[in-house]
Parts: C-alpha cells; sequence; structure tokens
C-alpha cells in the first residue's frame, strides 16, 4: 500500500488517543480487583461507556490506518468520522463515572483515580486532535450530522 501522508497526523493523533484509553482501561480495571475498591462507585458505570468508548478509538485508529496507507474510499472515511463522533459521546458518561469514582474513593486512592482521570484527559485532548486534523482533509460537511 501506498502511504499518503495527509493522514498521518491524524492517525497520530488517534493512536495518541488510544494510548490514553489503554491506561484508563488498565488502571480502572485493576481497581475492581482490590478489595478496598471492587464495588467502588461509578466504576461499573464508568466502565459500561468505557468499553464502547475503546471499540470506537481501536476503530477509528484501524480506518485512519488504511486512510494513510491509501485507501480512500467514503465508507472508510465514514465509518472513521463516525467513531470519532461515538467515542466523543461516549467520553462524556466516561467522565462522569470518573467523577462519581473520585467522589466516593477511599482516601488512599484518590490520587490514583485523579491519574486514571488525567489518562482520560490525553485520550480525549487526542482524539479532538484526530477530529481537527481529520476536518482539515475531509473539510466539516463530512463531520455534520
Amino acid at each position: 500500500m501506498r502511504q499518503n501522508n495527509i493522514w498521518e497526523p491524524t492517525a497520530t493523533a488517534i493512536n495518541r488517543s488510544l494510548y490514553g484509553e489503554l491506561m484508563v482501561c488498565s488502571m480502572s480495571t485493576q481497581l475492581f480487583y482490590i478489595p478496598e475498591t471492587a464495588q467502588l462507585e461509578g466504576n461499573k458505570q464508568m466502565h459500561d461507556h468505557l468499553v464502547p468508548a475503546s471499540y470506537h478509538r481501536v476503530t477509528a485508529a484501524g480506518s485512519a490506518l488504511r486512510m494513510m496507507n491509501g485507501e480512500s474510499e467514503s465508507a472508510v472515511i465514514q465509518t472513521y468520522v463516525g467513531c470519532i463522533k461515538n467515542a466523543e459521546k461516549q467520553d462524556q458518561q466516561v467522565r462522569a463515572g470518573l467523577e462519581i469514582m473520585l467522589e466516593n474513593a477511599p482516601s488512599n486512592y484518590e490520587s490514583f483515580i485523579q491519574s486514571i482521570i488525567e489518562w482520560q484527559d490525553y485520550a480525549e485532548q487526542n482524539l479532538q486532535e484526530a477530529k481537527r486534523t481529520a476536518m482539515q482533509v475531509t473539510g466539516p460537511n463530512v463531520w455534520q450530522n
């Protein structure tokens, strides 16, 4: 496949977002295996949205890689756009769950949960960068609806 460098910034940003998501998933899931936090309020609810948010990031990252390697079918671009938008929606609920977790965490886990929130910030910031750089290539019309 030939490389299409106009998509490289988008692919880089979505992969950074996915990296942040990896950390959020790993760290928040760890809490299920610690007796003090196994039933932490907000964690299960947050995971109900973290799982689809992760799926949408993975799918967007795959689509970005395909576009970077020269694929230009509208369905691939639509898949990317749809997944970015869906990840944004799920992220809102992930963040809400994280705030509930922080409010209810044992004091010795507050800094750990704050670290998860910082990784979520990183994931969301890079998702927005992936969207912004993709919009420069596609134009805004593809992102309507």
